[in-house]
């Protein structure tokens, strides 16, 4: 009697085409985005005139919180189809995304972008082009789920950015953010004039 060997990993993380499953976008890259936010709006506050503080002192959290809800996009596949689009709590702020049934699907289109990557649309019967999420966690789980239940090659299919990109992007905004603390403490540490 021979064993099958392990599944490997996105086999083991992707759901049975009976569950339901849930793709949140990739961790490195929401909070590579989110601290990015951060580095560039943070020092604003305190550097702009006496009069633009109280309203920078408002319009930072509440774009935080914007960015929080557009990075918060996710992908759902169960046994009817595929939904991009946002969590309850700001879906109604943010009403793209789409929505399809498996039946409806009839290919993948790649398109290069100007950066030298390929994105990939997912074309309709009625001849609708809705862009398939490339920035997914567990996103090989994610392809593979979508190919079993759509019936179409995933095989070319890649993320539209290398994972070291957003990496790099990550050290430099820890950079600036580390940057601007060390000025914000030399500031306070100074005698007022």
């Amino acid at each position: 009697m021979t064993e099958s060997p392990p599944p490997s990993e996105s086999q083991a993380d992707a759901p049975s085409l009976g569950e339901k499953g849930i793709h949140a976008m990739a961790p490195l890259i929401r909070f590579t985005l989110l601290a990015l936010y951060l580095a560039l709006v943070l020092p604003l506050p305190l550097m702009a005139p006496q009069s633009l503080r109280p309203l920078l002192l408002v319009a930072v959290p509440l774009g935080l919180v914007l960015v929080v809800a557009i990075t918060s996009e996710r992908v759902e596949v169960d046994s009817n189809g595929i939904r991009v689009g946002h969590p309850p709590w700001c879906a109604w702020v943010l009403r793209r995304g789409w929505q399809l049934p498996w039946t409806s699907i009839t290919s993948l289109t790649p398109v290069g972008t100007s950066q030298g990557g390929k994105v990939f649309y997912v074309r309709d019967q009625a001849g609708g082009a809705f862009l398939l999420p490339q920035r997914v966690e567990r996103f090989e789980a994610f392809l593979q789920d979508f190919a079993q239940r759509s019936g179409l090659d995933t095989s070319t299919v890649n993320r539209i950015s290398p994972p070291w990109t957003y990496r790099l992007l990550a050290g430099l905004c820890a950079l600036m953010l580390g940057g601007e603390v060390v000025s914000l403490a030399l500031a306070l540490a100074q005698p007022p004039i």
